[in-house]
């Protein structure tokens, strides 16, 4: 099992904060609340403020309508068509309240699936800045984080998750979560929480 902690030393210029869909989407009221979000988000804040300028928000952002969604995704929206752009409107995607703030000079990228990688925006948006390691908010932990996670092992960044910046729908399989990247990836992934990431990060 990996150590907790910044275990390969502090960061610097070329690292990024990677906000992973904290909308209005996931806050109370909206069929997919997360409980957790309200938990997190002063520390994800925190995140932000630290670096604005080097912080970027995925969102996910579902089809206008079920019809509009391919393959298992189709059977996907046939369940969850309260979720639909239709049905809930284009607030939902927004960025919850607090953290909108830091867009400029924040970025926002878009993504209609789990991982932001996919469809290759985030790559075009990473390739010009020099980016190696990732801090990684938001959530949830056991879906998007986890898709986000390993893209970006993948594509060997220094991958840190900011563990009190992470929130879930379900305790259980975010631990389980917690543990595999711990000891599985103990080599490319790093757990530390907020107030260390802020302390070494220069």
């Amino acid at each position: 099992m990996a150590a907790h902690g910044l275990v390969h030393g502090p960061l610097g210029a070329n690292c990024l904060h990677l906000c992973v869909d904290m909308q209005r989407l996931f806050a109370p009221g909206s069929p997919w609340a997360v409980p957790w979000l309200e938990k997190v988000l002063p520390a994800v804040e925190a995140l932000c403020a630290h670096r604005p300028e080097r912080t970027v928000f995925t969102r996910f952002v579902p089809p206008q309508r079920p019809g509009e969604a391919v393959g298992s995704w189709a059977r996907y929206y046939q369940r969850w068509e309260c979720v639909t752009g239709e049905a809930l409107g284009p607030e939902a995607v927004r960025l919850v309240p607090i953290l909108e703030r830091f867009v400029p000079p924040a970025q926002v990228v878009d993504k209609s699936v789990y991982s932001p990688w996919t469809e290759g925006r985030l790559d075009a948006l990473l390739a010009p800045a020099g980016v190696e390691a990732l801090v990684i908010s938001g959530g949830e932990t056991d879906v998007c984080v986890l898709a986000t996670a390993l893209g970006a092992i993948d594509r060997g960044f220094r991958v840190i998750l900011a563990t009190d910046a992470l929130c879930s729908s379900s305790d259980a399989t975010h631990d389980a979560l917690m543990e595999l990247y711990t000891r599985r990836f103990s080599q490319q992934v790093e757990i530390a929480r907020t107030e260390e990431v802020l302390a070494h990060w220069r």
